[in-house]
């Protein structure tokens, strides 16, 4: 099996893809990396892959829903890991359009492709599929110096069009899994900082 991993060329997606193919306790599991290669995306991030068997790089969009079926059948992945998305406040503040194409459609898309999927998966395959969403915690709101920490409790409050952007594809997810009975798992993680 292999794993298809959106925004694998991003800051977050692209130190995923590294640990995941240098951890031996993943052993020889694949991963088909998918991104659009915007201002977030670069693939210099992933050089260091470039002719490792285990990993394959596709230039594309998560809107593309012939793309993403596509990919699904090729490969046959037991997870999609979804890191794609447009970020930062300020870029959502000057254009929030891209944001809730990317955010919100793209999601859709991906959400739709898994399920059709998932739908055609027997048995022992079927049950370990996974729909991996991963969010932020800017979905929650603002946080003052001296509030405790967000935790999965908190209701959602958010407060630019990135964060709304990202409110509302958190809320596909949970739908699709609540209505279709999609395998899903959503992380809403703070803020990332490394080299």
């Amino acid at each position: 099996m292999t794993l298809l991993i959106t925004g694998g060329a991003g800051f977050i997606g692209s130190n995923f893809v590294l640990d995941w193919l240098a951890d031996p306790a993943c052993g020889h599991e694949p991963i088909v990396t998918l991104d659009a290669l915007t201002y977030a995306g670069n693939r210099e991030n992933l050089a260091s892959l470039e002719g490792n068997p285990r990993h394959t790089f596709v230039q594309g969009d998560i809107c593309d829903r012939a793309l993403i079926d596509r990919l699904l059948a090729e490969h046959r992945p037991r997870a999609i890991v979804h890191f794609a998305a447009e970020s930062h406040v300020d870029r959502s503040i000057l254009g929030p359009g891209a944001f809730l194409k990317t955010n919100i459609d793209g999601t859709f898309t991906l959400l739709e492709a898994a399920r059709a999927y998932w739908s055609g998966l027997q048995g022992g395959e079927r049950e370990a599929f996974r729909f991996h969403h991963v969010s932020t915690d800017e979905v929650y709101g603002s946080l003052a110096p001296d509030a405790p920490a967000f935790t999965e409790r908190h209701p959602y409050e958010p407060n630019s069009p990135y964060s709304a952007s990202k409110a509302a594809s958190d809320h596909l997810v949970r739908a699709w899994h609540h209505t279709y009975g999609l395998p899903v798992l959503t992380t809403n993680c703070s803020n990332n900082y490394g080299p």
